[in-house]
């Protein structure tokens, strides 16, 4: 049977010395013997595990991951850990714990969404406002016999966190093509099942939705998610996610604002692919504008 690779733990002072014992150990090795398959000295291995010695040559680093089974590239990994100054190892488990904690928090939303808890009754049961404090340590939450503040709100705090930025909830799909219904698979705001990356966002109520049709071709193509800030001021020409007013369809178009003979205001919805002719609506035909902000695609 294999044997499972050691994953070393980054916050350990000697990343190198401990995996290497520790895998030696449940090897079931001593110290004569695999020092016998690397070819170094019995001595010399137990300078290095017992930290007298600091990591050995690549050389030898690459025999050692053979000898114990690691994973290629495993053992360096540990020795580049143990150069690192303490400051950037602080900062980089830092990082680490927030977004363990962000994707803890992302999955209990979803999960809590899908059984129609409220964020208010989930955030006073305890877990979700642990999870908030461990990613936002200098606030101070309110007394459970309290009534939170607006700023210190479920939403509010997370918003405030950074955390919705981060992970953005893909709600659904938007049609590239001629309005179609729009559902956001009954969530509340900023809840769904699948959430996207969008580090260099800070709206809260940021969404993304999958690009279904050819009718933004070629810019956009069909499969392609992109995210959409409802806090973007909309100008002429953005190419924008439109909810109507008929039957709560939307679609996935560039639009321009017109005005007609007698003074309306009108708004053009403005398709990329020539096959598809433009529409133009009456403003109040339209229920909402959202600007596209980015997109990713699969390659």
């Amino acid at each position: 049977m294999p044997v499972q690779p050691h994953h070393f733990d980054a916050s350990s002072q000697r990343a190198f010395a401990s995996t290497l014992r520790q895998q030696r150990l449940l090897l079931k090795l001593s110290l004569a013997q695999l020092a016998e398959r690397v070819g170094c000295a019995k001595s010399y291995l137990s300078s290095i595990e017992n930290g007298h010695k600091g990591p050995p040559a690549d050389a030898i680093i690459e025999r050692l991951e053979h000898a114990l089974s690691f994973q290629s590239g495993e053992l360096f990994e540990c020795a580049q850990w143990d150069q690192t100054p303490m400051p950037i190892r602080e900062n980089i488990e830092q990082l680490r714990e927030r977004d363990e904690t962000v994707s803890l928090l992302a999955r209990l939303l979803a999960q809590s969404a899908r059984e129609g808890a409220s964020l208010d009754k989930l955030y006073e049961s305890g877990e979700l406002r642990q999870l908030i404090d461990r990613i936002d340590p200098d606030q101070v939450s309110t007394p459970s016999d309290q009534e939170p503040e607006a700023n210190e709100r479920p939403a509010a705090r997370m918003a405030a966190i950074g955390m919705l930025p981060m992970e953005v909830p893909l709600i659904n799909k938007v049609t590239a093509g001629y309005p179609a219904d729009f559902t956001d698979m009954g969530y509340p705001a900023r809840i769904a099942d699948e959430y996207v990356r969008a580090p260099d966002l800070s709206d809260p109520d940021a969404f993304a939705a999958r690009v279904v049709g050819d009718s933004m071709e070629p810019k956009y193509r069909e499969g392609d998610i992109v995210v959409f800030s409802p806090a973007r001021e909309i100008v002429d020409g953005m190419d924008c996610f439109v909810r109507l007013e008929r039957d709560d369809e939307s679609t996935f178009k560039r639009i321009y604002f017109q005005k007609d003979q007698a003074g309306n205001e009108l708004i053009r919805i403005q398709p990329i692919n020539n096959a598809y002719p433009p529409m133009t609506l009456p403003r109040e035909a339209v229920a909402g504008l959202y600007a596209g902000v980015s997109v990713t695609r699969t390659i």
